[in-house]
């Protein structure tokens, strides 16, 4: 089949104010087969559309003088909800990926592209009967001052945005997995903002970061009298997620008698609170995060595979740090800029040597390690440019105040002092000493990682490899936040 037997003399039209895009996708688009016309803005096209009735298939840019591509494609949906459209454009954010999807593009097209991505693109698009109708909803308000953003101009990342602002307007279970430190929780938070849900909660919880016994009533919640302690009814997070958004972070650590109840509330949007009679309904879009490869952990019998199933109806991969270098100095000055005046601290920024060393560095804590360095270096370097030197530096332990020839205290000495300590406890009658035994863990390991870090609890959780909200919970309301 030749490109102009596939083509078959459909018209396309692309509406952009910069000449030079329009003349060489209409180029490529015609020496593919295809009828063009070229606009410069949303007014012309349009009235072309009253004159001459619809295309086959239109690209528009977002950015252009008057009516935006974004306010074209809501008109053009309105009129002709069939015609798909292919919004273009060189600002590939969630924002605007999702406000695209929202008004019902057939697809985002980032700029710069490759011609033939294109063509290829305007095929697929072609011979489809219908596009799915625009349930076109009002444009969210940009992001609001302040709120955790994801960052990055690579193609993953670009790909990333694409697919947030196509999932966020389904009502699908999304499994957000990657390494530590990647931003899977930015990702939750972008799915659950852009949304048909954003007027609703949002609620996560880290299932790792809470103790076993303890989890149920975090989900599920209780009434008073369920169990020792229990005095007044406590509303879990499922019923606090009514109607918006319950992120499930480290999924795969949730112990396998909480994932039987789970899979029942997400087949059938109901349960019980713990000790209670009362069947409790909830319309909750759960999206679930893991370090961990939930495969392996099926074949090992510590996951349900039917609960994998029922969460994996997508997932998201994201990409570690070390495979999308390019992003590095665009984040680290974005960090670095949001310490500084967070700090009120002068603003500083990184010379091209420390830029350069920035994106040599593997950073196995990923974004959120290069995000505390930068909080370190907002704090502690000494000019107003920072230089590679100044990275050895503030990298180096010595710069925390802890001798690098310390040595780490030999594990067998404190477990033994444990052993003993639970083995008098238990002589003595004692019960439920698990629990009491790992609050006083948590308790000297946090102890001990803010005074290592001067109070700063950001910090402190990075070292342990746990979240802040970890470190605020667990340390309690008692002590002063920094």
């Amino acid at each position: 089949m030749t490109a102009d037997d596939s083509a078959d003399s459909r018209r396309v039209w692309v509406v952009d104010d910069d000449r030079s895009v329009r003349f060489v996708l209409a180029t490529a688009l015609r020496d593919a087969g295809y009828e063009v016309d070229g606009f410069e803005n949303a007014a012309s096209a349009l009235a072309a559309l009253r004159v001459r009735g619809a295309p086959d298939l239109l690209f528009t840019d977002v950015r252009m003088p008057g009516d935006d591509g974004l306010v074209l494609l809501d008109r053009l949906k309105s009129a002709h909800p069939q015609l798909p459209v292919i919004v273009m454009s060189a600002y590939t954010d969630v924002a605007s990926t999702a406000s695209a999807f929202r008004g019902g593009a057939h697809e985002f097209l980032s700029k710069p592209f490759d011609l033939d991505d294109a063509v290829a693109l305007a095929a697929r698009a072609l011979p489809a009967e219908a596009v799915a109708a625009a349930a076109a909803e009002p444009t969210q308000a940009v992001e609001a001052a302040g709120a955790p953003e994801l960052i990055g101009d690579t193609p993953a990342m670009r790909a990333l945005f694409r697919a947030i602002g196509r999932l966020a307007q389904a009502p699908l279970s999304v499994l957000i997995t990657g390494e530590t430190g990647t931003g899977k929780e930015l990702v939750a938070h972008a799915l659950h903002r852009e949304s048909p849900r954003s007027a609703g909660p949002f609620v996560a919880l880290n299932t790792a970061a809470i103790p076993a016994e303890l989890l149920e009533s975090e989900l599920f919640g209780h009434e008073a009298g369920a169990f020792t302690g229990a005095q007044k009814r406590h509303v879990g997070r499922f019923e606090q997620a009514d109607g918006g958004t319950l992120f499930l972070d480290e999924i795969g650590d949730m112990p396998a008698s909480l994932q039987t109840r789970l899979l029942r509330v997400l087949a059938e949007g109901e349960f019980f609170r713990v000790g209670g009679r009362e069947l409790i309904r909830v319309d909750v879009r759960v999206i679930a995060a893991t370090h961990q490869d939930l495969e392996t952990l099926v074949q090992q019998g510590r996951f349900r595979a039917d609960l994998l199933h029922r969460l994996n109806v997508v997932r998201l991969q994201l990409p570690p740090l070390r495979e999308r270098r390019a992003d590095i100095p665009l984040l680290a000055e974005t960090f670095l800029r949001r310490a500084a005046r967070k700090l009120g601290a002068g603003a500083k920024r990184f010379d091209a040597g420390a830029a350069a060393a920035l994106q040599a560095m593997d950073w196995p804590g990923n974004v959120r390690e290069l995000q505390n360095l930068c909080w370190r270096l907002a704090a502690l370097a000494p000019g107003e440019t920072i230089t590679a030197a100044d990275l050895d530096e503030v990298r180096a332990p010595a710069s925390f105040g802890a001798p690098a020839s310390v040595a780490a205290p030999v594990p067998a000495e404190w477990d033994r002092q444990l052993g003993q300590w639970a083995l008098a406890c238990l002589q003595a009658g004692a019960r439920d000493l698990h629990a009491e035994a790992r609050d006083r863990f948590d308790q000297a390991l946090l102890g001990a990682a803010l005074q290592h870090t001067g109070g700063r609890r950001v910090e402190a959780a990075a070292l342990l490899g746990v979240g802040r909200n970890t470190v605020t919970r667990k340390l309690g309301p008692g002590r002063k936040r920094r």
